[in-house]
């Protein structure tokens, strides 16, 4: 049986198709061990136990990105890093390295390469991190999502998907998502979120125009945020529901025939492979890779890139509502959207990294 060792954490950009991989092997083999490879302080260290896989943790390391005492102290801690991981690759005879970027994953593509363990990076956003520009350079295999990623050897592969969202048939399931959130299943739905802690940006912009969105004929589900919550300050209503969190995805997506949303790896990749139209709103902070995520689907004519300065109560009135009342552009958006979308991009990337075992 082969033995896995997957490497990521922190954010959720790492560790949601991390999971997605260790489910599939489990779910494929159930004698395959799979190890994960984090820290105690991302979100990793509630995310794996809680969806019964086994963790095991080394120091957070960032590479030090200006000339200070974190950068003095970088050399050390990386070594010590990597020979931690060299020994969990010794002590658990790992066949196999996925890494998905993220502070644990330089390390492990130093302490494979040493160790011999054939190793594949999975690279989520337009732009990649260091940690993948890094590894990529002596990988056996190199996965990303997006077409036009600037790695050695990349091919792609898709984004490894929640076995939920990638099985989803949105039809079949809309009657029973329209009960789960109180909403009318023959009337539209506009999905407005903004990640798992919420975008004070989007939830102001909709908080206010929301009246503007029924006055279409068509009804909101917000998804605030758990924090953000109080920026929308009000409670649900008749064709408006407001929750801080949604722990369903899948009905959520199920319901939705039109997103409002930011435009991170996972989020892109889920919407294009269910093939719902979306008005994408980058996060402004950062290097811009929301931007480059949503670029393909949007040059293509499948999603609107509206910037995050630019979403107001008047700008949903003159560049979103056109949108809703026009079924017909709706329709063109979502087989575009389709078209693109990527929905076996789990085995996708385990296919890739398996030939390194041949």
């Amino acid at each position: 049986m082969t033995r896995y060792l997957l490497a990521g954490g922190g954010t959720a950009g790492h560790v949601s198709p991390l999971l997605a991989v260790a489910d599939r092997i489990r779910e494929r083999d159930p004698g395959a061990t799979i190890l994960v490879l984090g820290t105690d302080e991302g979100l990793e260290a509630r995310l794996v136990p809680q969806r019964g896989h086994e963790l095991r943790t080394i120091p957070r390391v960032p590479f030090p990105r200006r000339p200070d005492l974190g950068a003095a102290r970088f050399p050390a801690r990386f070594r010590r890093a990597v020979a931690l991981t060299r020994e969990l690759l010794r002590e658990q005879r790992i066949d196999l390295l996925i890494g998905f970027g993220g502070y644990v994953s330089a390390p492990a593509y130093a302490a494979a390469r040493r160790e011999r363990v054939p190793y594949t990076v999975h690279e989520a956003n337009a732009r990649p991190g260091l940690a993948n520009v890094w590894g990529a350079r002596r990988a056996a295999g190199v996965g990303v999502v997006f077409h036009g990623t600037p790695l050695r050897g990349a091919e792609t592969v898709g984004m490894p998907l929640r076995a939920e969202i990638a099985s989803l048939d949105r039809g079949a399931r809309r009657t029973e998502a329209a009960r789960f959130f109180g909403l009318d299943a023959e009337r539209p739905v506009l999905l407005v979120f903004g990640g798992s802690t919420g975008a004070r940006r989007i939830n102001d912009a909709f908080a206010a125009s929301w009246r503007t969105i029924a006055g279409a004929g068509w009804q909101i589900l917000h998804v605030t945020g758990e924090q953000k919550i109080g920026d929308v300050g009000a409670s649900s209503a008749d064709g408006r529901a407001v929750v801080p969190y949604v722990d369903r995805m899948d009905l959520a997506y199920a319901l939705a025939d039109l997103v409002v949303c930011r435009s991170g790896a996972a989020t892109v990749s889920e919407v294009g492979a269910l093939g719902i139209p979306a008005v994408y709103v980058p996060y402004a902070v950062g290097n811009g890779e929301q931007a480059l995520n949503a670029r393909a689907s949007v040059d293509a004519g499948g999603a609107v890139l509206l910037p995050d300065a630019e979403l107001t109560p008047e700008s949903v009135a003159e560049r979103i509502v056109p949108i809703l009342r026009d079924p017909e552009r709706l329709r063109r958006m979502g087989e575009v959207a389709a078209g693109l979308g990527v929905r076996d991009g789990t085995d996708r990337l385990l296919a890739l990294a398996e030939r390194s075992l041949a």
